[in-house]
């Protein structure tokens, strides 16, 4: 992901713990995260899929037994990438979502 889009969560300790001190459930605080990171994921990935699109015409003679266009190639290829997307994001959501509070808040 690009840390200028997001920060990450090493940067959003204090933010985390701010959150979880005040009560939000540790679930919510990981969703957001991953919801934040996937936004970012969904826009690089149509970025890519109308890329792909306009260069099929530069790829066409490369490709053996696969058509230029073919959907099952992009739907396999998007599935896989906003997947790893997801999990790049929710591994460390989830390890920032199991911090206390109080070490977050002292990180500053």
């Amino acid at each position: 992901m690009c840390h200028f889009l997001v920060p990450s969560v090493s940067q959003r300790t204090s933010e985390i713990g701010v959150r979880l001190a005040l009560g939000a459930e540790p679930r919510a605080v990981a969703g957001i995260i991953v919801r934040q990171g996937g936004f970012v994921a969904l826009a690089a990935i149509t970025v890519g899929l109308v890329t792909a699109f306009a260069a099929t015409r530069l790829i066409e003679s490369l490709l053996y037994d696969v058509g230029p266009r073919d959907p099952g190639v992009f739907v396999a290829t998007t599935l896989v990438l906003m997947g790893v997307a997801l999990l790049a994001c929710w591994l460390p959501a989830r390890r920032a979502a199991r911090i206390s509070p109080l070490e977050a808040l002292r990180a500053d």
